[in-house]
């Protein structure tokens, strides 16, 4: 193969290395990512009139379960490979392998759960039996998880965008290769992707993809109705621009149809949403409650 010109990325992958413990740039830029999407949310829906401790409170339970969501799917993916054989390293989530697919509906299940469970009648009751030392139980202003879930769709994109250069700088997702003058080569000895030829930089798609969808739908943010339409939208268009991005990838494991993980997963989000838009989904003039 040619190579024409290429970019060249000779960044240590890992901040901190000691022991057992791995801090890499993935799991860092993770954080800020997570972080970023907690602040735009909060910013977003107390503008909105949303309880400032109610959406923090969702987003705890948003982050656990994105944590456990994106784990999971990740070792579901390699348990044959790997993780039977180090069933150990299920814990060691600071040194990456984590799934996005997971993040997202592991996420926007927990947060949802903790919406409908905190409030429901059962709830009260048991912690009114159980708990009351702590408190009379009330009900919280929590808001709908459709209403919720709309504005996170953008902060969320923004987030994964941001989590996307620590893959970057990593090299650890490896892609096909290419004789294009935007070709990487990763030149660290401590790259997964050390002396592999030239590739496509898919995680740059993906980076790419993730703003240019945030720019695309976020004219539509209040003009889609009921409550979670929007974020339907998000989650149906993210999912086929993942799909087709995921062919430049090159996967340890492929399933149905030669089709990796993420791939079947976004096949089936995308089974899911979009007759959801065609048959419940309206349109309505700006800024409606």
């Amino acid at each position: 193969m040619v190579v024409f010109g290429t970019i060249s990325i000779g960044m240590n992958p890992n901040i901190v290395s000691f022991g057992p413990f791995l801090l890499s740039w993935h799991g860092f830029l993770t954080f800020i990512a997570v972080a970023t999407a907690v602040f735009l949310v909060h910013r977003w829906g107390t503008r909105d009139g949303m309880d400032s401790d109610a959406i923090l409170s969702v987003a705890v339970w948003s982050i656990i379960g994105g944590i456990v969501g994106a784990r999971v799917f990740h070792i579901i993916d390699f348990w044959d490979d790997f993780y039977q054989y180090n069933p150990i390293s299920i814990i060691y989530v600071w040194q990456g392998g984590i799934a996005i697919f997971g993040a997202l509906l592991g996420g926007f299940t927990g947060g949802a759960l903790y919406i409908i469970i905190r409030n429901s009648d059962r709830f009260i009751a048991l912690w009114g039996k159980a708990f009351r030392f702590a408190g009379e139980p009330n009900k919280a202003p929590l808001p709908s998880v459709g209403r919720l879930a709309d504005i996170s769709a953008p902060a969320v994109l923004i987030a994964m965008a941001i989590g996307r250069i620590g893959d970057v700088i990593n090299g650890e997702h490896f892609s096909s290769f290419t004789n294009l003058v935007w070709g990487v080569i990763y030149t660290h000895p401590d790259s997964p992707a050390l002396g592999r030829a030239a590739s496509h930089p898919a995680v740059v798609y993906e980076l790419i993809f993730d703003l240019l969808l945030v720019a695309a739908i976020w004219p539509l943010r209040n003009r889609l109705r009921p409550h979670g339409m929007f974020f339907a939208l998000y989650l149906g268009l993210y999912s086929t621009g993942r799909f087709f991005i995921s062919f430049l990838r090159q996967e340890f494991n492929s399933y149905f149809l030669g089709l990796n993980e993420a791939q079947i997963v976004a096949l089936l989000v995308v089974m899911v949403t979009i007759p959801l838009l065609v048959y419940k989904a309206q349109w309505v003039s700006a800024n409606p409650r």
